[in-house]
């Protein structure tokens, strides 16, 4: 075991990969010699060469179009696209090829591309640099979409991505990269050593896609998130002190309604969080999903906690955030009620 931080634990997932699998090969803007904006691929083009991990030009179609040629013929690609700003120039690829490749050819052929990209805010990276476009991609079918929220998982989803014979669209959580976030924007980076979610096995290991871990056992109402928003929501029922079970959704799609319905069934209350936009966001597929499956059991209706309905903004990224305070009063407002 190691102590990792996010960043650590994607690099060491596509090192072990690499080492393990001479068709894993990964490609993106800046992420063999410079290492990454973020340095997620550091030291790995100077540990398994150029015809492994490739620098690519600034063409986003390019490089899905790229990895979706090396799937086909054998290889298993994790291609970057650096911000998930920049994913919509090879949004055609991943939705009219990549997606339903298999579905086409009758299963005759599959592409295994992972696409990694950092999304969310909290960087002052403003409106294209913030956003956090994974409900776009859960609706398209044919395409696994994931987004953890802690080094281990990172990791071990990671390499369950690369592993899988079906493209993943892997989003990473930046403001999570190099230490936990409670949402507090004066907040000091906190190491992860101080953060039991921390320790990362060395070697191989895998999270499966597909299913949800309980992050915070509790019974008062269930808090449905994902990404940064499993330590804001924490930090705001823990601020409460209400005794919240938080549930990890770690993968849209497949979803786990199980564990997810499981959990509202028994707590009878529910809040769903998460960064992107209201309005069509992920968090209205989970509220009609638990709506259909819970309804009997529901004591309150269900709440969202998500961004507004604008572009990610600059100058009041704090006030976009859907931080603790905002967090805080819906989780008053459900226990409340009824």
């Amino acid at each position: 075991m190691a102590q990792m931080n996010l960043i650590h634990a994607l690099n060491s997932a596509m090192d072990v990969m690499l080492g393990r699998d001479p068709a894993v090969v990964v490609l993106g803007e800046d992420i063999g010699y410079f290492g990454g904006v973020f340095r997620v691929t550091e030291g790995l083009q100077r540990k398994y060469g150029e015809h492994r991990v490739l620098d690519t030009p600034i063409a986003e179609g390019g490089i899905i179009a790229a990895a979706i040629g090396m799937g086909v013929n054998g290889l298993r690609p994790v291609a970057e696209i650096q911000f998930a700003d920049y994913i919509y120039p090879g949004y055609d690829q991943i939705v009219s090829e990549l997606a339903r490749l298999r579905y086409r050819s009758a299963g005759e052929f599959f592409a295994p591309v992972t696409v990694r990209t950092p999304c969310g805010g909290g960087i002052r990276g403003g409106q294209t640099h913030s956003q956090s476009p994974e409900a776009i991609f859960a609706h398209v079918s044919g395409l696994k979409v994931v987004m953890p929220s802690n080094p281990y998982d990172a990791k071990g989803l990671l390499i369950a991505s690369i592993e899988d014979d079906d493209p993943v669209i892997f989003f990473e959580p930046k403001r999570l990269y190099n230490g936990p976030f409670d949402g507090n924007p004066n907040q000091a980076a906190v190491p992860w050593s101080a953060h039991p979610l921390g320790e990362v096995p060395e070697g191989h290991y895998t999270v499966p896609i597909g299913k949800a871990a309980i992050a915070r056992a509790g019974s008062d109402l269930t808090i449905v998130t994902y990404g940064t928003m499993v330590h804001v929501c924490e930090a705001a029922a823990r601020g409460l002190g209400l005794d919240a079970e938080i549930v990890d959704v770690r993968t849209m799609v497949p979803l786990d309604t199980d564990t997810i319905c499981a959990s509202v069934a028994r707590t009878g209350r529910c809040v769903i969080a998460h960064e992107a936009t209201r309005f069509a966001g992920f968090g209205a597929e989970l509220a009609a999903t638990i709506q259909e499956q819970c309804f009997w059991n529901l004591e309150a209706p269900i709440l969202r906690v998500a961004g507004w309905d604008t572009p990610y903004p600059h100058a009041f990224e704090w006030e976009y955030f859907p931080g603790q305070a905002r967090v805080v009063r819906a989780l008053r407002t459900v226990m409340e009620a009824g």
